[in-house]
């Protein structure tokens, strides 16, 4: 096993995440992010240029700003994303930068993808936790009008399928979370569309 690559734990994003700046008002197509005002624990992993160096030629890094998935831009903040064929996993994320593997992403369903993308992203805010980061996504998606009940249900048939390990809860109770992550995040913009009106 290579020594630089996250440790894919259950099949989806078994990370080893790090302290990071937080970057606050991030951009991006679907609107602004707030990041947590709790931070990451201090974790380290290889830096981008480690990472890129210890895979070498099969990886490619896309820019912030120049990542799109089926025609969309998705961005976190200043951090890049190395695309790595080799990853054992749908996607990583270490210090500063997101890692997605192109061919398992393939044939996924565009909310998949978005899932997957601001999962890694979620990491980069809210440390370790894999229920932290997946609430995170899908209230990213709420947010920003990526993630609707189709693509909640497309979601949670794909990380139904997994059984867990001693970080990733099975996923049927990741997907029971993200389904309550998913209403709250309804009701707080119900809630915040009722303010605005009554303005």
């Amino acid at each position: 096993m290579k020594t630089l690559l996250p440790v894919a734990l259950a099949g989806l994003c078994g990370l080893l995440l790090g302290g990071c700046n937080l970057d606050h008002g991030e951009q991006t197509s679907f609107g602004t992010l707030e990041p947590s005002k709790m931070g990451p624990p201090p974790i380290t992993g290889p830096s981008l240029e480690q990472y890129v160096s210890q895979e070498g030629r099969e990886t490619r890094t896309i820019p912030e700003g120049k990542m799109t998935l089926d025609g969309h831009h998705v961005l976190c903040g200043t951090r890049p994303t190395v695309m790595d064929a080799k990853l054992d996993s749908w996607g990583g994320s270490f210090p500063g930068y997101l890692i997605l593997n192109p061919t398992r992403l393939k044939g996924l369903a565009t909310p998949v993808k978005f899932y997957v993308y601001y999962h890694e992203c979620g990491h980069q805010f809210v440390g370790r936790s894999e229920t932290g980061a997946d609430c995170y996504s899908v209230q990213r998606g709420v947010r920003y009008g990526w993630l609707d009940a189709k693509g909640m249900d497309q979601v949670c048939a794909f990380i139904s399928t997994l059984k867990g390990d001693a970080v990733h809860p099975p996923g049927p109770r990741r997907c029971e979370l993200m389904r309550a992550c998913y209403a709250a995040a309804l009701k707080k913009k119900a809630q915040l569309s009722s303010a605005e009106n009554a303005q």
